[in-house]
């Protein structure tokens, strides 16, 4: 089972017609003209650090999680996006209740422990949904062959963490073996075409995780 970015100076001058005060107004008047220059030059700057701050924020905005079915998931404790960023991937989903198929999927396949080891993936996981879209004869029949389970489990992982802007024009081979293919933009995205990216961007300690409405069959 791989994120973005005024000056104002005002000046014035003293004049007095007084010849004995001219002196002394020139010097505030010079007084307060470096004043307002300070004051320029630190209005410059407050203008200056905005900007930056800016930038970061949408490169903040960009590292977030992004989909529909994301406000589904727990606002906190261990099946929120910051208590699964805190667990490996497998361990990470069984916290999660929109996942409880898949875990019982992956643990029946005996995958927990090959996921939660495995370091730098992305996985396309499939929300409890789609596996309800599986004509139930034909979920049980998978369910119950583990290296048929095995096979599809692991087509939906591939290496390395990826970020949603390559999942513009992506393949990427599994660790089944054969090629995942995603495209689309901005926060809209489908993988092999078929199943489309319902919260993605979800991270765990060592995965990128696509949640899907879609389960992903083998080409061989």
């Amino acid at each position: 089972m791989d994120t973005i970015n005024a000056k104002n100076a005002n000046r014035f001058g003293i004049a007095s017609a007084v010849a004995v005060l001219a002196l002394g107004l020139s010097a505030c008047g010079g007084m307060s003209e470096g004043g307002d220059e300070q004051n320029a030059g630190s209005g410059g700057s407050g203008g200056a650090s905005e900007e930056p701050a800016e930038t970061g924020g949408t490169d903040a905005a960009m590292d977030e999680p992004f989909g529909p079915a994301c406000a589904d998931v727990p606002e906190d404790g261990a099946g929120s996006f910051s208590g699964m960023a805190e667990d490996p991937v497998a361990t990470a989903a069984s916290n999660n209740p929109a996942l409880s198929t898949l875990v019982d999927a992956v643990s029946q396949a005996d995958l927990v422990d090959t996921l939660n080891g495995a370091e730098d993936i992305t996985v396309f996981a499939p929300a409890n949904s789609a596996f309800e879209a599986i004509p139930e004869e034909d979920l049980n029949a998978l369910l119950e062959d583990k290296e048929q389970l095995t096979e599809v489990l692991t087509y939906h992982v591939v290496e390395g963490k990826h970020a949603p802007d390559e999942l513009e024009d992506g393949s990427f081979t599994s660790l089944q073996g054969d090629k995942v293919e995603t495209s689309g933009s901005g926060e809209d995205y489908t993988v092999n075409g078929e199943a489309g990216v319902v919260c993605g961007n979800v991270q765990t300690a060592n995965a990128t995780v696509y949640i899907i409405d879609g389960v992903l069959m083998p080409q061989s």
